[in-house]
């Protein structure tokens, strides 16, 4: 009878080297599949070269995917700096950006994709009373064919792959528009619009029930240096969220369908705007519809940590056609997935890699992207952190940074645990970190 998962999980507790494997694990976070490397580190003195630690052996390093579903230790460290990202750019005040922003005209818009078909949807009326689908049923919140379509043959597989396949340049045709049509509403020459103001965004990307995005995006008006240049005084709030309206109704891209007909992208119907308010710890929204800068960055940073989905899409890129068979996904999200390999087998859509992308549903861009001038970088934030952990370190030895010179020499030796035993103490790792994340933090807020 060959072990359960409870017995290899105790085994491993009481191996000789699980001390040591558990300390590896925790400087990880509780990393779900690390990378592993061997090699070794020193500090030399910067002059002489002497040799004044080592450390060699294994190590284990972060997997740094944002996914949940893939490592949650890593999606919680991306979630952080994804806030950090978004906080700076709304409210300012670190990062390099001046506490000026938050006086700034601001709006959260979501843009979202367009219909391909009837689905299964819940709705209710005006008055909150449930009603009827289309196809005559009434659905529960949990019912998986939910945002499934009501007629799979007639519903417009290969339209929703290639829409999703250039959402990226369907939101940069966007932008261009949008910063044309706040020229017009100021009276000012397009050409000369970069001369009176700035369109800063940060944009994340949110998957739907039905398997299409849709895009949450902080705009923001600055004066045309950017967030430390005021906004000109005709950007009021009330005329960006007209002109987003206007932009977003307006813009459309035309790309070739399999047969060579023209096939015009365009945003959904439903595009929802609302203005941005100074922080409120307790309040994501006021009676206006308004929306509080930090309960916003949180929001945003929280989708930024999301893939399609356990029951939509894989989380791992597909090998082969083989695979989609015995992926445990929804008949629809398989389709979308086959329909996505389909395509890339083409000649005509050899640029959108969709083979690579099959597994994404067709979506090949950035989850969380912003404008140059918006904020700091992910690269700038990581690069913060690393330095501050090299100070920490040094500071502990008791070298002076300016004394020492850090060698690396490490090479590539795997990734993930031996078994799934492992992995299950290091999610417990994880969680554990988690958990005392979240009581600091309620215990801080209390006081």
């Amino acid at each position: 009878m060959l072990p359960t998962l409870e017995d290899r999980i105790t085994a491993r507790l009481r191996a000789a080297d699980y001390r040591d494997w558990r300390d590896k694990v925790e400087r990880t976070g509780g990393c779900a599949q690390p990378i592993k490397l061997f090699g070794a580190w020193q500090l030399h003195h910067a002059q002489t070269g002497r040799v004044l630690a080592h450390y060699g052996g294994d190590v284990f390093v972060p997997c740094g995917n944002r996914r949940e579903s893939v490592c949650p230790a890593c999606s919680d460290r991306y979630a952080a700096d994804a806030y950090h990202l978004m906080h700076a750019g709304l409210a300012g005040g670190s990062k390099g950006v001046p506490l000026t922003v938050s006086d700034k005209r601001r709006v959260f818009a979501t843009l979202t994709a367009p219909s391909f078909g009837k689905v299964h949807s819940a709705r209710k009326s005006s008055r909150g009373k449930t009603q009827p689908c289309a196809c005559g049923a009434w659905h529960r919140p949990a019912d998986p064919n939910l945002s499934a379509p009501i007629d799979a043959e007639g519903y417009d597989y290969v339209g929703s792959i290639l829409w999703q396949a250039n959402v990226g340049a369907l939101w940069a045709r966007f932008a261009q528009t949008l910063r044309r049509t706040l020229a017009h509403a100021a009276g000012i020459p397009v050409r000369e619009f970069k001369h009176h103001a700035r369109l800063s965004y940060a944009k994340v990307a949110e998957y739907q029930r039905r398997g299409l995005v849709h895009f949450h995006a902080v705009i923001r008006i600055d004066g045309p240096d950017g967030a430390h240049d005021p906004t000109p005084q005709w950007a009021t709030a009330e005329l960006v969220e007209h002109c987003v309206q206007l932009a977003a109704r307006a813009v459309s891209l035309e790309v070739p369908r399999p047969d060579g007909q023209p096939f015009r992208l365009v945003w959904g119907e439903q595009v929802d705007v609302r203005h941005i308010r100074p922080s409120n710890a307790h309040q994501l929204e006021d009676n206006d519809g308004e929306i509080s800068e930090s309960r916003l960055a949180a929001y945003v940073a929280k989708y930024a940590t999301k893939g399609t989905g356990k029951s939509h899409a894989a989380d791992r890129p597909i090998r082969s056609e083989l695979d989609i068979e015995f992926l445990p996904v929804s008949e629809h999200h398989r389709r979308m997935i086959q329909t996505a390999w389909d395509l890339g087998a083409l000649p005509l859509y050899e640029d959108l890699h969709l083979r690579k992308w099959a597994h994404m549903l067709g979506f090949r861009g950035h989850f969380l992207s912003k404008s140059q001038r918006y904020s700091t970088t992910f690269k700038q934030i990581r690069g913060e952190r690393r330095t501050f952990r090299a100070a920490e370190t040094l500071d502990r030895l008791g070298f002076d940074a300016d004394a020492v010179t850090v060698v690396n020499d490490w090479a590539y030796a795997g990734s993930g645990y031996a078994d799934d035993a492992e992995r299950e103490l290091a999610l417990a790792i994880a969680e554990g970190r988690r958990e005392q994340r979240q009581r600091t933090y309620a215990r801080e807020n209390a006081s």
